[in-house]
């Protein structure tokens, strides 16, 4: 890792493994490697903090590296297996004390919890490193920087040659002092031009400079001013052509200290690294006309290896006539894979540190030594990340693990629901994270989160089976270059722990119920009846009930409702069906649909009333879809329905209007009529409803109703009731009835008694009543005895000397029909047992027969004259309906005067 990010991240702080154990070494461990002193900062004992680095030098002094600083003066900060800091310092580096072959270096590093570095711990480390011998000229290719040292040359002096005193040499040389050896200037050869720098200005442009006792030291950043990039057989290097002047006693002496790095030569092809360096360059090789290889040498983080070595790893090294090629598999011992991330998605690359030592002889500079250091990253390879399910069913968990990463990747937020949480916060949530290590140093995250958690989602998907799916982003960071990747863990676990709501459905007289009993899975469903959305405010609407008290959800629905669907109509009754549908609240896809079927008794659809009026309703068939209510008819197809709704057609007649038949037998009257419905321009009915309302004397039964498949006639009685009465009046003006609270009626041995007996329902004026007999008992019963005949057979009778007499009825006020009613009066003297006259109790009956208006010729008793042949218990075998009606008590009275021989009869 290049030394600018580098030093960026030691302000800002690094995260490492928290673990070490006793017994471990200490915090920093230094090893001599070629020309360089390397010092390790070990993970464990820097976790957390945040560090900077100084370099002390022989006077105790700390300098605090940045960038500029440490490529100044030789030293490089990178890191090592993802964690570990390592600080490197060339042996001529500036703080340094180079004492003969041996150089020594001394480093501070300060450890804070806070970047203001306020309480931070201090920690020292010097290392003494021997080197030798120098070849001529040294030449080292850093990641930060190029350093070329070269021997420096003494001549010999003959003694007493100048006889100059030093202070005449200071003032023609200014830089001259004391005598000691140092540089002056540098001159930098650019091919438009030379610039020379004196010692000063080139430290403040950022070169570094350097004299010992045998060496002159440039070193160059890659960024300098100065540098050029030339190539060299394809390649591309950074160039310094540059001389160095320095003094030395009283000569000022120059060297060449041109130097020359790559920056390029790397190529990736079928995962090997291809590494390519050019053997002489031009810049290095000016005068020189002859070129001996003198040693090749390879290896990793500094470390050379062997040819055996080299081939265990399946490394290759070449040294053709003018280039040196190494070829390192990617992924071979030696490097390590790092994370990266490429537009914001996870991957890795592999680093490896290679190094190769290059050594020549020409006829110029005699034994040249070339060291590059090259840190060679491969390009960005996408990684896929397994997201393995591993949900505990029977405990309710979801279990899932998610990797491979490196580990330099550190698990820091979670998003839930749209929410960003840490890890810590992430528990209240009801998640569990920890990780799980392996030995190929690479690790994974395990997710634990129960079922029931909110963040869940719950799924009914199919029979008795719920998904709950865990939808989360995991939110990553890199160690230590602080970049960041998410991951997006959706997984699913299916259950068979699935409760469907069920329903259990009745009927009563009038209404369809549906009670549906909540499961686990239908908190989201909505109901549906015929695409109508349960709510409410269709409840009210639509005239139907609806609860739910939230384990419960009830619906009664009226007989008669839009909502409910008629698949036929029989003899048993209607079949009415209601059809519920629960559908998911999202997608309103059908999730549960719940039936119920029950037979309505017809009396809702037929209404024989007393007064004639029919009320009949139509229902449509689900088998007719097409049919449109208001187009239904009755035989008249003048007769339309008065009240329509989409399933329903209500209509409201007279019996005697709209084509109603009607037809007569011993006991009733029979009105018939029926529904038809054509479609347009077919005069064949498509659906056809017979029906009949029956009118009974004294008797009311239930409605029996039934349609066929096809509208081919059926029959459908309805039923009411005949309404008789027999009323007794005070005068034969028969317009005053005693009341009620009048009975029972007293009356005397010369009074008459007024009879009327009337028809009241229905009100159809083609019917006429008649009498038969009319006779009076001691008791209400009509069979008991003895029995006073007053009519026979609609006579009067010829035996009884006190003989009734009959009124003709006409229309008036109160008589709307004159044939539904017939009248007469009986005397008193009627009543006589032996030869006394009675003194008890005595009621009154008729009994009658209804006739139509047009008389038939088999029908005596409705030929309006009395047939004294005819005996009245024959008359039940005669196609009219019969009734019977009954009057109130009427008491018998003597009179006061008892002197004239007289009786009252009550």
């Amino acid at each position: 890792m290049e030394l600018s990010l580098v030093l960026r991240l030691l302000v800002i702080g690094i995260s490492i493994s928290e673990t070490w154990t006793q017994g471990r070494p200490g915090p920093m461990s230094s090893e001599c490697l070629e020309n360089f002193l390397c010092i390790t900062l070990r993970a464990e004992y820097f976790e957390g903090k945040y560090l900077s680095l100084s370099a002390v030098d022989q006077s105790g002094i700390a300098w605090e590296l940045d960038e500029a600083l440490a490529s100044q003066c030789g030293y490089t900060v990178t890191y090592s297996n993802w964690n570990n800091i390592e600080f490197r310092a060339s042996a001529l580096s500036c703080h340094s004390h180079v004492e003969k072959d041996t150089f020594t270096v001394t480093i501070q590093v300060k450890a804070s919890h806070t970047p203001d570095m306020k309480n931070a711990s201090i920690h020292l480390k010097s290392a003494s490193c021997h080197y030798g011998p120098w070849s001529s000229r040294e030449l080292v290719c850093e990641t930060n920087y190029m350093e070329v040292s070269v021997r420096r040359v003494v001549p010999k002096t003959v003694k007493d040659f100048i006889q100059d005193e030093p202070e005449d040499r200071t003032l023609a040389f200014p830089e001259d002092k004391s005598g000691e050896a140092s540089i002056w200037q540098i001159v930098f050869h650019q091919p438009e031009e030379k610039r020379a720098l004196l010692v000063s200005d080139a430290w403040s442009a950022g070169y570094g400079l350097n004299i010992t006792d045998t060496r002159i030291l440039l070193r160059v950043p890659y960024n300098a001013a100065q540098t050029q990039l030339v190539k060299a057989q394809g390649i591309t290097f950074s160039t310094v052509r540059s001389s160095t002047l320095y003094k030395q006693q009283w000569m000022i002496l120059m060297v060449d200290t041109a130097v020359v790095c790559p920056v390029d030569g790397v190529d990736y092809t079928n995962k090997m690294i291809i590494w390519t360096v050019p053997k002489y360059i031009q810049a290095l090789c000016t005068g020189a006309t002859s070129f001996k290889d003198v040693l090749v040498e390879a290896g990793v983080n500094l470390h050379k290896l062997s040819a055996k070595e080299m081939a265990s790893r399946k490394y290759v090294l070449s040294n053709d006539f003018g280039v040196i090629t190494m070829k390192v598999p990617i992924g071979a011992e030696g490097g390590y894979y790092k994370t990266s991330v490429s537009s914001g998605r996870h991957g890795a690359r592999y680093c490896i540190n290679l190094f190769l030592e290059h050594q020549w002889e020409d006829n110029k500079w005699g034994l040249t030594k070339h060291t590059i250091i090259k840190e060679i990253e491969t390009p960005f390879e996408l990684v896929e990340l397994t997201v393995t399910n591993n949900s505990n069913l029977s405990a309710r968990i979801m279990n899932v693990t998610v990797g491979m990463f490196l580990l330099d990747v550190e698990l820091v937020n979670l998003t839930i629901e749209g929410a960003t949480v840490t890890v810590p916060e992430a528990v209240q949530h009801g998640y569990r994270m920890y990780e799980i290590r392996y030995a190929n140093q690479s690790k994974a995250y395990v997710i634990q989160v129960p079922f029931d958690a909110p963040s869940i989602k719950k799924e009914y998907v199919r029979d008795d089976v719920r998904t709950y799916t865990l939808n989360v982003t995991l939110e990553f960071i890199i160690h230590p270059t602080s970049e960041t990747f998410s991951v997006l863990v959706v997984t699913l676990s299916a259950v068979k722990d699935a409760v469907l709501p069920s329903a259990r459905g009745f009927c009563d007289e009038n209404n369809v119920h549906l009670h549906i009993t909540h499961g686990n899975v239908d908190q989201d469903w909505m109901p549906f009846i015929s695409g109508l959305h349960l709510t409410p405010e269709a409840a009210q609407k639509y005239n139907y009930n609806l609860s739910d008290n939230g384990t419960h959800l009830a619906i009664s629905v009226p007989f008669l409702s839009s909502l409910l669907d008629y698949e036929d109509i029989h003899m048993s009754g209607v079949l009415a069906s209601l059809h519920l549908t629960l559908k998911d609240g999202v997608t309103f896809a059908n999730k549960k649909d719940f039936s119920i079927s029950c037979r309505f008794s017809p009396s809702e659809l037929i209404q024989c009333l007393p007064n004639g009026t029919v009320f009949i309703t139509a229902v449509k068939l689900v088998r007719l879809a097409d049919l449109d209510t208001s187009l239904l008819v009755l035989s008249d197809r003048n007769c339309k329905p008065s009240l329509v709704t989409e399933k329903t057609a209500t209509f409201k007649f007279n019996v005697n209007t709209c084509g109603t038949r009607r037809k007569f037998n011993s006991t009733s009257i029979t009105y018939e009529n029926e529904v038809v419905y054509f479609r347009p321009g077919n005069d064949s009915p498509v659906y056809k409803l017979k029906f009949v309302c029956l009118y009974t004397i004294k008797q009311t039964v239930d409605v029996q109703y039934e349609t066929k498949k096809n509208p081919s006639s059926s029959i459908k009685p309805g039923f009411g009731s005949l309404d008789l009465s027999l009323k007794l009046f005070k005068d034969k003006s028969y317009s005053d009835p005693y009341q009620e609270l009048e009975f029972p009626v007293v009356k005397y041995l010369k009074e008459a008694l007024y009879l009327e007996v009337e028809l009241l329902q229905p009100a159809d004026p083609r019917l006429e009543l008649n009498l038969e007999d009319c006779w009076a008992t001691n008791s209400q019963n009509q069979d008991s005895l003895p029995q006073w005949p007053i009519l026979i057979n609609g006579c009067e009778n010829g035996k009884d000397s006190h003989r009734t007499v009959i009124h003709k009825v006409n229309y008036s006020n109160r008589v709307k029909f004159p044939q539904h009613l017939k009248r007469f009066e009986v005397t008193m003297f009627t009543f006589i047992e032996g030869t006394t006259p009675l003194q008890k109790q005595l009621y009154f009956h008729c009994s009658v027969v209804i006739c139509s208006t047009t008389p038939q010729p088999s029908d005596f008793l409705c030929q309006r004259r009395c047939n004294p042949g005819k005996h009245r218990r024959d008359h039940s075998t005669e196609p009219q309906p019969h009734g019977q009606a009954s009057s109130g008590a009427v008491l018998i009275r003597k009179e006061n005067t008892t002197s004239r021989g007289e009786y009252t009869l009550s």
